[in-house]
């Protein structure tokens, strides 16, 4: 036997406001349980609320009743074997609905640190929120940022809180329960009614699918009740953004691009970009860490920053030639300082703590970007410039050269071949173009040989 509830209105004592307490009243075995609600309502509007036309303000009172019923129908459902005791300590406590007992919670049992959170307070807002419930959201996605940021991974965190913060602008923070199916596809449409991109639906879901594998590794919430996503469930969208790869031809107009001396940005974005491109498509992140140490002659060897977690039992460093080009560029923009640990590039120093790197790597990204669009312009090129399309210009042009898919993916770092096959499968519509006019080059040679000019 199930538990059941109801809203009701607590009309045994008005309070001074001419007001009586809303509560949620729940009976199992036929003991009832009520739990006080935030909300207060006279019996004159309790009794409107059923009408279909009232008032907006007695209307937005009434869905946020609504709302409590369908949470707490969700939670009950998965919630086996039911106790009071589990549900208010999971479903109430902390629950801004709800006003909290003297019982109180850790809002992260288990998780105490004296790690600093206070400087990324400004950057990730659900640190400032209150005290959550293990049964919501917002209280396994605190836990993944906080270990994120304890770990210096803060473009990862990052990505996780701008997911927290996308669900949480569509219906608020709400129980794992809540998050169907169904709930997933609205908030899919939801998304897409604001034009926000596949890829970026993507962004915002995998968190949230890694928030699900957590709780439920963690024993918070249970994958047979609860879990949306696989097969006959809700698919994350994939998709394959169309890269646009600069030409050879168009990468030679940049290389013989002559800055403005007055505008020092433009050789600065210039060189780093082309060191980007003649060093394997290297990341930004990655050519602003490279020590003196990564230099071995006429080689420069170093691991991506992107897979030095995954890949930390088994690294696969990158080697990268170094041609005359980048090797005027390390001395033109190089440290003179040349010690083993130090920086090659003043992008970053020693002593900066991994948000300020992030942010110092932001800049540099902005930097090279804002300034190649101003040099594209520049030369009547009407593609992007960004440090992405010089990683992905660098594949293209080797792939056109014959090299085979194996060696752009040990080149680019990529530890799954089909990621190397995605950068790969987005020739420029002028390639394609041109290969279909192949299919129908016999009628030039029929029109022809048969006297005709065509």
């Amino acid at each position: 036997m199930s538990a059941t509830f109801s809203i009701t209105l607590d009309m045994r004592r008005v309070k001074q406001s001419g007001k009586f307490p809303v509560k949620l009243r729940v009976t199992f075995q036929r003991i009832s349980e009520y739990y006080v609600t935030v909300f207060d309502i006279t019996k004159n509007d309790w009794e409107k609320l059923p009408s279909p036309r009232i008032n907006s303000e007695l209307q937005s009172l009434k869905n946020k009743l609504k709302q409590i019923e369908k949470e707490t129908s969700a939670f009950i459902e998965n919630l086996e074997p039911f106790s009071f005791q589990e549900f208010e300590k999971q479903f109430i406590q902390f629950n801004s609905s709800f006003k909290i007992r003297n019982k109180k919670f850790d809002s992260i049992p288990g998780k105490k640190d004296d790690f600093d959170y206070k400087p990324f307070e400004k950057r990730f807002r659900i640190l400032k929120e209150d005290p959550v419930s293990p049964g919501y959201i917002s209280y396994s996605y605190l836990i993944f940022v906080k270990k994120l940021l304890r770990d210096g991974r803060i473009s990862t965190a990052v990505s996780y809180h701008c997911s927290y913060i996308s669900l949480k602008k569509f219906k608020g923070d709400v129980t794992f329960q809540t998050i169907t199916s169904s709930y997933l596809l609205e908030y899919e449409n939801w998304l897409r009614n604001q034009n926000i991109s596949k890829a970026t639906i993507g962004i915002y879901l995998r968190p949230l699918r890694a928030v699900f594998n957590e709780a439920i590794e963690s024993g918070l919430i249970k994958k047979e009740k609860c879990y949306p996503f696989g097969k006959r469930k809700y698919r994350i969208p994939t998709s394959r953004n169309v890269k646009k790869a600069l030409t050879l031809d168009e990468v030679k107009r940049i290389y013989f691009y002559q800055c403005n001396p007055e505008q020092s940005g433009e050789q600065l974005a210039k060189d780093y970009w082309l060191f980007s491109y003649f060093g394997n498509g290297m990341n930004p992140k990655d050519i602003a860490n490279l020590k003196y140490k990564n230099i071995d002659g006429d080689y420069l060897i170093f691991e991506r920053s992107k897979t030095e977690n995954s890949l930390r039992s088994d690294p696969k460093p990158i080697t990268v030639f170094l041609n005359d080009d980048m090797k005027d560029i390390l001395e033109r923009r190089g440290n003179k300082n040349k010690a083993q640990n130090n920086y090659v590039f003043p992008v970053l120093e020693h002593g900066l703590t991994p948000f300020r790197q992030y942010e110092l790597i932001q800049n540099f990204v902005k930097l090279i970007n804002d300034w190649m669009k101003c040099i594209l312009q520049n030369l009547g090129i009407n593609k992007k410039g960004t440090t992405y399309v010089a990683r992905h210009t660098f594949s293209t042009v080797l792939k056109r050269s014959g090299a085979s898919t194996e060696f752009i993916q040990e080149a680019l770092g990529h530890t799954d071949i089909k990621t190397t096959e995605n950068y790969l499968d987005s020739f420029e519509k002028e390639t394609k173009k041109e290969f279909a006019h192949k299919l129908f080059a016999f009628k030039k040679t029929s029109a022809t040989e048969d006297g005709f000019i065509n």
